[in-house]
């Protein structure tokens, strides 16, 4: 028995390691022994390769000489190894079959089998892949016409991270603010882990916008492309898409870059930008489908969550090679919420073989990172951008509109202090305990559940404004994350849950123990909202607490300062 250890090599050290062993014999127990431990897919058709290299002879086995009855089932592997035509694997099952029908052997029929089909599918789509557009629709006549720098570039050279920095009634939107923050961060990272220089570009596009220049730097961004005109006072899909497009591959140096709308710029040395945030606003989202999809990329929507990190991948489709990982670095983890808040996702955009899918960009839910502190003392390179509009472009025009009330909006607030159903008692004095507690911060606000605005509670008039629809929390309403959440009778449906988990610590009060909303609280106070309420407030008065508080593990806590 070999003493040599596969499992102690990785797929890529395997190789070199069992280089000089041309004993068949020898290999077969490695092969064996790989699939007692790690069984790696990889790993076994290396040595198998091998195995196929030295074996006494090359010439394909005689499929139908085989006496598959006398056989074990580790010779019937052995003499698979050899055999190639799926139409000769389909009649040895047979034979199998209406012989012993040994389950072991057909396994390994079956896999050899699926390897064989595995790699004819691989190579299948692998030629899909490599072929043009036009090759692959020849009924088309130009089916990439409309796009400009559409093919994907290979080898391309990609650097920076982009942040969309939107405006509103004039205004940089807090969420604009979030990004850059966060971009700031990551891109510092970035820099020290991988001993680069890239930088923060933010994007500000719209008909008075160069008076945000200095905030944008301010909040951490390197260099500011900006392009003002007084047709882009309103958002449009058609100009806005263009522009920001046309900023993106602007300093494109890829060959083809010519012919394919790219140009020379002295700011910048690459094709695309690596890295590229949206904000998930009704804006933000429109424009970053378009953008991407111009731009020949991925995006991951409703993101909450963003770092850059390797990350190693077996999917053949990335890969290029069935069964083999390969480690992809400076990859993009853009984490959102599914299933209404109840699992989370991380999303890649990882390159195919001859692929590459750049900027890899993802849209961000406001109140997903704090907005950071402004650095006035900060420089950053401003950038006009100067391309032609196209009248073409605002074929679309606003003629008349009505200002529509926006409501009251929680996000950007440090405390949020909720309230369900658990007011139905005496709702309108509920309402009253929870806006005298709210009223001890400096910087709070009120929110309702669904529970709320749909149920037939009935409120006096003076606080009725706090029990309407854009209070609303939760899927079909707002998404916030304060620093503190205080959640009064609220039972914690996912629904709500989704628009409220990304908060700094969650305090939750509920007469019922067996709420859900504990499972993902950081404090639970199980009581009644109405004795509960007036003695938080007066502890906020007081400096002190007194009370029995479970803890999400559910041990009992008091003297809580």
């Amino acid at each position: 028995m070999t003493e040599f250890n596969p499992g102690d090599y990785d797929i890529s050290e395997l190789g070199p390691a069992i280089k000089d062993i041309e004993d068949v014999g020898e290999l077969e127990e490695i092969l064996q022994a790989e699939h007692r431990g790690e069984n790696r897919a990889g790993a076994i058709a290396l040595i198998e390769s091998r195995i196929k290299k030295f074996s006494e002879s090359d010439e394909p086995e005689d499929v139908e000489g085989l006496d598959l009855d006398s056989m074990s089932a580790a010779e019937v592997g052995n003499a698979l190894q050899s055999i190639d035509e799926v139409s000769d694997l389909d009649s040895l099952l047979e034979r199998e079959e209406s012989g012993k029908d040994r389950d072991s052997v057909k396994r390994l029929i079956n896999k050899r089998r699926d390897s064989i089909q595995g790699s004819d599918k691989q190579a299948e789509e692998l030629e899909i892949i490599e072929k043009t557009a036009e090759e692959r629709h020849p009924d088309l006549s130009h089916p990439t016409r409309d796009k400009r720098h559409v093919r994907a570039l290979h080898n391309g050279n990609y650097r920076d991270m982009w942040v969309y920095c939107e405006t509103q009634a004039g205004e940089l939107v807090d969420v604009s603010k979030e990004m850059l923050g966060k971009a700031r961060a990551l891109m510092d990272q970035y820099n020290e882990d991988y001993d680069e220089e890239e930088r923060v570009v933010a994007v500000l596009i719209g008909s008075d916008v160069s008076k945000h220049v200095a905030d944008t730097i301010a909040y951490g961004a390197d260099v500011v492309v900006v392009r003002e005109d007084p047709r882009l006072e309103r958002f449009q899909h058609k100009p806005y898409t263009e522009i920001f497009c046309d900023m993106a591959r602007g300093g494109a140096t890829h060959t083809e870059n010519e012919s394919n709308g790219g140009r020379d710029e002295a700011w910048r040395d690459y094709d695309k930008p690596r890295y590229v945030l949206f904000p998930a606003t009704n804006n933000g989202r429109d424009l970053s489908a378009l953008a991407q999809a111009e731009l020949d990329s991925g995006l991951a929507s409703d993101c909450s969550g963003l770092y850059i990190t390797e990350e190693v991948i077996s999917n053949p489709v990335k890969t290029g090679v069935a069964g083999e990982k390969k480690e992809f670095s400076r990859v993009l983890h853009m984490k959102r919420p599914d299933f209404s808040g109840f699992e989370y996702s991380t999303i890649l955009c990882i390159d195919n073989p001859t692929r590459e899918f750049h900027p890899q960009g993802a849209s961000v839910i406001p109140g997903s990172f704090p907005i950071p502190e402004q650095d006035p003392d900060r420089e950053g390179l401003v950038v006009t951008h100067e391309a032609p509009l196209e009248s073409e472009w605002f074929r679309v025009s606003v003629t008349d509109y009505d200002q529509l009330d926006e409501g009251i909006d929680l996000t950007g607030h440090e405390v949020i202090v909720a309230f369900g159903r658990g007011i139905g008692d005496d709702p309108t004095r509920g309402v009253e305990l929870v806006k005298e507690l709210a009223d001890q911060f400096e910087d709070s606000e009120i929110g309702v559940t669904r529970g709320i605005v749909t149920g037939s509670f009935k409120f006096d008039g003076h606080v009725e404004q706090y029990t309407n629809e854009d209070r609303q929390i939760g899927e079909t309403g707002q998404v916030v994350a304060p620093k503190l959440y205080i959640a009064a009778g609220i039972s914690g449906a996912v629904q709500h849950k989704v628009g409220m988990d990304e908060s700094d610590t969650i305090i939750a009060i509920n007469t019922d123990p067996n709420a859900r909303i504990r499972d993902f609280s950081d404090y639970f106070i199980e009581g009644d909202l109405f004795e509960v309420l007036p003695q938080l407030t007066e502890a906020l008065k007081q400096g002190t607490f007194s009370a029995a508080l479970a803890s999400d593990g559910g041990e009992k806590r008091g003297d809580s300062q």
